[in-house]
């Protein structure tokens, strides 16, 4: 599986570090990702610091990374267009 433009694979997850402004602006995108990833039922791993969001995609269930990663990924990138 090739990861979605901005995304790369990281020991089998789909992992992309964002840095935003400050504090604020990374916290928006979260809540933004927060509402998309409940609208696809699939939740992503993350961390927060400062101005920081890393995001890391797999399917937990599935051991593995499945469609529902690649197409949520792709969705997060879209919130960034």
């Amino acid at each position: 599986m090739d990861a979605p433009d901005g995304w790369e694979l990281v020991v089998g997850k789909l992992r992309r570090e964002l840095e935003f402004a400050d504090f604020s602006e990374a916290w928006a995108f979260m809540s933004r990702v927060a509402l998309l990833a409940e609208k696809h039922d699939h939740h992503p791993d993350w961390s927060n610091s400062w101005n920081r969001v890393t995001i890391e995609l797999v399917s937990h269930d599935a051991g593995a990374l499945t469609e529902r990663d690649t197409k949520l990924a792709q969705a997060i990138s879209a919130l960034l267009a």
